[in-house]
């Protein structure tokens, strides 16, 4: 019998806490943050584990020899199961995704299932890699910017999709381990990604202007979460830069998972919504956490 525990494992389910700021990020920024983010984020945190599920049935081969614990080469899950399980989670995050968003979110919804199926079955290990779990990222974001202009929050996207090829450029060295010269190019990546996110265009400022320390608040907030990304992510490239072990490549990786909320939380905060990036930040620490006891990579 298949454990909750063993499918939590196979989805990598803490890593899915790095996604709904996405949406929220996306939604911030085109000005339609409300009750169907929420809905949208749950569709994405489907598609998310679907991707997952599906990743591991492709890598089955591989795993059996770099990773022979993971569920599928470890005989705790089945390879028709594992396809079973990220078949119906993507028919669930779709429909769901339909479901509160109509066909906007649809339109968006589906070539992000597209592009995430695509990665692991066919670009995940090749020159196209990076761009293509980056461009899965990107719309990402605009899914939750799908009820509005998602024209808007192409700045956001673009930036969080950047990110995220960095993760992936690194994720691509976690058995073997880097030369020094890769977590220097995506440390200077992530130093350009915290820049962008705090120097996006702002939304209109809202009648009536804020008083001067709200004012002040709102302007560092997005500072201060970019500083955290940087700090957290950051952190871990230099000691991968140091000494680039596939142990160290590995948590540098599972920094820029787990820290991605501090990125969306800062880019949340610059569109104008302090408190709601505020609270998608604090899903960084506890997916840290969640980390230590389930790896997200």
């Amino acid at each position: 019998m298949t454990s909750l525990a063993d499918l939590a494992e196979l989805v990598r389910a803490p890593a899915a806490l790095s996604v709904p700021g996405d949406l929220v990020a996306g939604a911030a920024a085109a000005g339609v943050l409300g009750p169907r983010t929420a809905g949208l984020a749950g569709a994405s945190v489907l598609l998310y584990w679907a991707g997952m599920a599906a990743n591991d049935w492709a890598d089955r081969g591989l795993d059996a020899e770099e990773r022979p614990e993971r569920p599928i080469p470890s005989g705790r899950i089945t390879p028709a199961a594992a396809a079973g399980v990220a078949a119906g989670l993507t028919a669930a995050g779709l429909g769901l995704a339909a479901a509160v968003g109509g066909r906007r979110a649809a339109a968006v919804a589906v070539p992000l299932a597209a592009t995430i199926w695509g990665y692991d079955l066919a670009a995940k290990n090749t020159a196209a890699g990076p761009a293509v779990m980056a461009a899965c990222r990107g719309l990402d974001v605009l899914l939750g910017a799908s009820p509005g202009r998602p024209v808007r929050a192409l700045p956001a996207a673009l930036t969080v999709a950047a990110h995220t090829w960095t993760v992936t450029a690194l994720s691509r060295r976690e058995v073997s381990g880097a030369d020094a010269a890769l977590p220097r190019r995506t440390l200077a990546g992530t130093a350009l990604v915290a820049l962008a996110a705090t120097t996006l265009p702002r939304r209109a400022t809202p009648t009536p202007a804020p008083r001067p320390l709200a004012a002040t608040v709102a302007a560092a907030l997005p500072v201060g979460l970019a500083g955290w990304y940087v700090a957290r992510y950051g952190g871990a490239q230099a000691r991968v830069a140091a000494e680039p072990t596939a142990g160290r490549v590995r948590a540098a990786v599972g920094a820029g998972i787990t820290g991605l909320p501090s990125l969306q939380g800062a880019l949340t905060a610059r569109a104008g919504a302090g408190l709601v990036g505020a609270l998608v930040a604090l899903a960084a620490p506890l997916g840290g956490r969640l980390a230590r006891k389930l790896s997200p990579t």
